[in-house]
């Protein structure tokens, strides 16, 4: 990431909404290398500009399926350093897993929440810095259908609601402000929760990375 604008790449076969987000995120203080709608352009437009964040839907040419994400799979296996937000139009769980199982700089967040314009701002640095970022629906789809034995029913309720707020991508001074509790508070909360399901000692960063993937997966 360069010291001075975020360097990004941009994937839709959607040419309008393709250009808007282009000149959203150029007008938010990013810097737009390049944009294409297919994943074989994608690809080589990554090779060439070496963006900081890459930001590309699922279902692109040549079959509308799962062309986006394969082409993201490529790019983490080439340039791990780089970001990757997945933008979708529905809820596709085992995409999405499939996708966050990667590591830590990604995300996957509905066209649709797509709302905000700072907050989306700040969700892509986040992703830049290191987060992993969840949409709020597929988190509720996940716990909805969690599997009967659940790692997380050692979690007390707060504890749940301070993981399911790490799964959105917030810091710990995001979460005391949506909870109303002290910041300090909260990393009590996050260490319980590391403790509780018995992530292995590491780097801070990919413990909370661990416990998301450990919450998306307890279905």
């Amino acid at each position: 990431m360069t010291e001075e604008r975020i360097r990004v790449a941009l994937a839709d076969d959607d040419v309008l909404l393709r250009e808007g987000l282009a000149s959203l995120l150029e007008r938010s203080g990013f810097d737009v290398v390049g944009q294409c709608g297919d994943p074989a352009r994608l690809l080589d437009l990554v090779r060439r500009q070496r963006p900081d964040l890459v930001l590309v839907d699922i279902r692109m040419p040549p079959g509308q399926s799962t062309e986006g994400l394969e082409a993201a799979h490529q790019i983490r296996s080439e340039f791990p350093d780089t970001a990757i937000l997945v933008l979708s139009a529905h809820v596709e769980v085992e995409h999405a897993m499939d996708l966050l199982a990667s590591g830590q700089r990604s995300g996957y967040l509905l066209k649709s929440r797509v709302i905000d314009v700072g907050d989306f701002a700040d969700t892509l640095r986040r992703l830049v810095r290191g987060a992993s970022v969840v949409d709020p629906a597929l988190v509720a789809e996940l716990v909805a259908a969690r599997r009967a034995h659940d790692p997380l029913d050692a979690l007390s309720p707060r504890e749940r609601e301070v993981l399911a707020l790490m799964a959105e991508g917030r810091s710990n001074s995001a979460i005391s402000h949506e909870l109303w509790v002290t910041e300090g508070t909260v990393e009590k909360h996050v260490r319980s929760i590391l403790m509780k399901l018995g992530l292995p000692e590491s780097d801070d960063v990919h413990r909370r990375v661990l416990a998301v993937l450990t919450f998306l997966d307890a279905r």
